[in-house]
């Protein structure tokens, strides 16, 4: 319906279907429940050691409430806002999450490894929701385990999202979006291998062993046209150096170590980044 069409007595904001609930808590387990926590607004709602078992939470919004020690088993929590909530210690069994968010609020890590949404760009979003919830609430090693989650599902959505046949991807991601997002899978798989994406400095040192390795067989090669496993071995040996620019080698070409310079500038760079990262978050 277009704006001409729209009937002129028709108001311009018109009261929505959820129901604010202020100070209220859950005296005693709730079983079989599709109504009564549905698309409702709770305010500072409390329960403790409380089972829910099949009941819907879809669409609501959980602003400063308090659930410790529950069970939420097999609830559903699509759409759901979790907002300054404590979940310690709750469980939440065969639940589903998607399109849920949460913020500033505290909640088990193992929340991404047991009960993430299964669709793959679900994963993605619901495990970016809680790096950034652990962010708000100072929990390091958890923002480390939801970027860890959050980087496989990005790599295999990406991945899906060209090579798939599933009518999702096909319908989403057609003609020349599919080429883009091949491009974009290579781009994450190649930035992943280098450095992880950022989170890796184990995956950094492999890429710079590897580039000693590239200089180590060029200069042996340059030094000596037929080198022979002992120059490839000297070679080796001084790449180290080479790559930190402590030796030059006059025979390298200019070409050749321009690129060395550049390769130590990036990787230096990256591993700064990768250290300002890590002790940024503690």
């Amino acid at each position: 319906m277009t704006d001409d069409h729209v009937p002129e007595n028709l108001p311009k904001i018109a009261p929505g279907n959820r129901e604010v609930i202020s100070d209220h808590y859950v005296p005693k387990n709730v079983t079989d429940d599709a109504a009564s926590f549905k698309f409702k607004i709770f305010i500072r709602l409390n329960a403790s050691r409380v089972t829910f078992k099949n009941v819907s939470f879809e669409h609501s919004v959980l602003d400063g409430s308090y659930f410790r020690n529950c069970v939420f088993d097999s609830c559903n929590f699509t759409g759901c806002r979790f907002i300054g909530c404590n979940l310690h210690q709750s469980s939440f069994p065969g639940s589903r999450f998607d399109y849920a968010t949460f913020e500033r609020s505290h909640v088990d890590s193992d929340i991404l490894t047991s009960w993430t949404p299964r669709e793959e760009n679900l994963k993605m979003r619901f495990a970016r929701s809680l790096r950034m919830n652990f962010q708000q609430v100072g929990d390091a090693k958890a923002v480390n385990e939801a970027i860890t989650q959050e980087l496989d599902a990005t790599s295999r959505h990406l991945f899906e999202s060209w090579l798939s046949e599933d009518e999702f991807y096909r319908n989403k991601y057609r003609g020349l979006q599919r080429i883009r997002q091949f491009l974009a899978w290579v781009e994450f798989w190649v930035l992943h291998f280098i450095w992880g994406n950022g989170e890796s400095i184990p995956k950094l040192l492999r890429a710079i062993i590897i580039a000693m390795i590239v200089i180590a067989i060029y200069d042996a090669n340059a030094a000596n046209g037929s080198a022979t496993i002992q120059d490839y071995w000297e070679s080796l040996k001084e790449a180290p150096a080479i790559f930190l620019g402590t030796i030059s080698r006059p025979f390298h070409t200019t070409a050749a170590a321009s690129l060395i310079v550049a390769t130590r500038l990036i990787a230096l760079s990256l591993l700064t980044a990768l250290l300002v990262k890590r002790f940024g978050r503690r």
